[in-house]
């Protein structure tokens, strides 16, 4: 795996030392999971509210269970979320940054995907009560593609036309 730091010419590259350039990519990391917190509590809180209308007594099973779903979805990705802050106040001035700040890139990946799930879960779960088992089931697939070709495929494409660049 190559830094896409070292592959800029010398004018390009920051004039940074390896702690500094440590704790700006902590600090991306935070502001990045400030954004995923976020959408993770606007999910959560649509889905707490729902068992409180009259029309949730009347879901079925399935409903039910993909309701029950997006909840513990909601809640692992939103633990996940606050494990890097819990790391780092573990890890305070244990000079671990470098652990702190590659255990954290990996965290946020995991939330992003379960941030994308608990989308593809709550939108198929409105689908599904509002236009049908088939419209829920559909609604979920397109926009799991979707995510998919956006979270996974994009990224992956600008990687690799950054590569072939240099």
């Amino acid at each position: 795996m190559t830094d896409p730091e070292a592959s800029r010419s010398a004018t390009d590259r920051r004039n940074e030392s390896g702690i500094e350039k440590l704790d700006r990519n902590w600090m991306e990391l935070l502001q990045e999971l400030r954004v995923l917190q976020t959408g993770v509590q606007i999910l959560a809180g649509f889905l707490l509210t729902l068992p409180f209308q009259s029309r949730f007594a009347t879901l079925d099973d399935f409903q039910t269970t993909l309701y029950l779903a997006n909840v513990a979805l909601a809640a692992l990705t939103t633990s996940l979320i606050l494990l890097p802050v819990s790391v780092h106040r573990r890890l305070f001035r244990l000079h671990l940054r470098a652990a702190l700040v590659a255990s954290a890139d990996r965290i946020a990946k995991v939330a992003l995907a379960g941030i994308g799930l608990l989308s593809v879960g709550t939108s198929a779960l409105v689908f599904d009560v509002t236009a049908g088992r088939r419209a829920g089931l559909t609604a979920g697939a397109v926009l799991l593609t979707v995510l998919l070709i956006l979270l996974v495929y994009v990224p992956s494409r600008l990687r690799r036309q950054a590569a072939e660049r240099k």
